[in-house]
């Protein structure tokens, strides 16, 4: 009963709010409405609708799933200081990250449900109901430590916020193995969506040791960017409070992050140059292009050159406590991973094709909608479990101040 009762107050939070409140939710639906005429589209012509073909059988789709795991596994950034070493101002906004985690593993999965085509092929990724094919499909894997990091960080979460509704003490014996093992977790989410690249044997680009890696590099500073900016945004339109000394650990963190990135990528492109196989037109393909096929070619230096830019941001201590040069390296970082996993990664890796053939991939409508449908419903469901974590972290909305009011 007291469960339910928590559940009940928190729909009163939700659906009270500000006039910025209210439209920010009618932006979102609309986006999910508009997004949703694509994938009706699709559902009614299956994937013909994409641009996806043969030679190019992965793509934006997959490219936004790869992304969004890294961002989910991001949670850690904060985990690891606030819990292993007792930093106390992340403890406050720890949280926060593991909201956003939720939500991109929702993501992730609609992701997922959308380019597998037919939905009622889903039900054979889904843990105890469908047939994994465990433990020779690495997807079924993937479904797995997705759905237990999902079920783990919904579990915290749902723990804490039911305590500080009710005033309680929080079980530490129960509670601290449960964030300290989301820490493996997170980290295995991310290596198995690298093993999943790995285990093509047909597309040597990614046959790549370093790859597990640089995912987790990559992704300890796309969450972490995504976070700085949600809770500067917080801070100016709610009652939500967090240290500056915090924001600022956070990006000391990314800029060890992205160091270990741009060397991993480093490395890469040393092997691929200095052996000078067959293999590295695969590299050329997306720095200089092959032949006249240079469509990726700005995209490749893009994604190095502001990468670079936003570690230098970082690295420097006057440029990361700087309000306006922290901002920027957040947005640069964040452009610079997303164009990384969805364009620098996937694209080059089909092409040229086995048959030594290129095919120019663009996404079409239909892909663009449907995304935009996906990150709207998981901004959507992130601004609806802030905003009730807000009240009950920060606005003392407990079973106590519901009492006094009643009085």
């Amino acid at each position: 009963m007291n469960f339910i009762r928590f559940i009940k107050e928190s729909f009163q939070i939700v659906i009270r709010g500000s006039k910025r409140y209210y439209l920010w939710l009618a932006f979102l639906f609309i986006l999910i409405v508009w997004g949703s005429t694509g994938y009706i589209a699709q559902l009614k012509q299956g994937l013909l609708v994409t641009n996806m073909r043969d030679p190019t059988s992965w793509a934006f789709y997959i490219g936004n799933f790869t992304f969004l795991v890294g961002v989910a596994a991001a949670a850690i950034m904060l985990v690891i200081p606030a819990y292993i070493y007792n930093w106390k101002p992340l403890k406050e906004v720890v949280i926060f990250g593991e909201l956003l985690a939720i939500s991109a593993v929702i993501m992730c999965m609609l992701f997922v449900i959308v380019d597998i085509g037919n939905p009622l092929r889903l039900w054979h990724m889904i843990p105890l109901i469908g047939r994994l094919n465990v433990p020779s499909s690495l997807l079924s894997w993937d479904s797995v430590v997705l759905s237990l990091y999902f079920f783990l960080n919904l579990g915290v979460v749902s723990y804490l916020l039911y305590t500080l509704f009710y005033k309680r003490e929080y079980n530490k014996k129960v509670l601290n193995p449960l964030i300290l093992l989301s820490i493996p977790l997170a980290i295995s989410i991310h290596t198995v969506t690298a093993f999943l690249y790995n285990g093509f044997a047909g597309r040597p680009y990614w046959n790549n040791a370093l790859l597990a890696p640089k995912f987790l590099a990559s992704a300890f500073c796309s969450g972490p960017a995504v976070l700085i900016i949600l809770f500067q945004i917080l801070k100016k339109t709610t009652t939500f409070e967090i240290k500056q000394e915090a924001i600022w650990k956070i990006a000391e963190l990314m800029a060890y992050a992205m160091f270990i990135n741009l060397f991993f990528f480093g490395a890469e492109v040393f092997k691929e140059i200095y052996s000078n196989t067959e293999h590295l037109v695969h590299l050329k393909y997306l720095f200089i292009g092959v032949g006249e096929n240079r469509d990726i070619v700005f995209y490749g230096w893009a994604s190095l050159i502001i990468s670079v830019i936003a570690f230098l941001l970082f690295l420097i201590p006057k440029t990361r406590k700087n309000v306006i040069t922290l901002n920027l390296g957040a947005i640069l970082i964040w452009f610079g991973v997303y164009i990384e996993k969805g364009i620098a990664l996937l694209t080059p890796g089909f092409t040229p094709d086995t048959l030594g053939q290129i095919y120019i991939y663009r996404p079409s409508m239909a892909e663009l909608k449907i995304s935009a449908a996906i990150f709207a419903i998981g901004f959507l469901i992130f601004t609806l479990m802030t905003k009730i974590a807000i009240a009950i972290v920060f606005e003392d909305f407990s079973i106590e101040s519901l009492r006094r009011k009643k009085r």
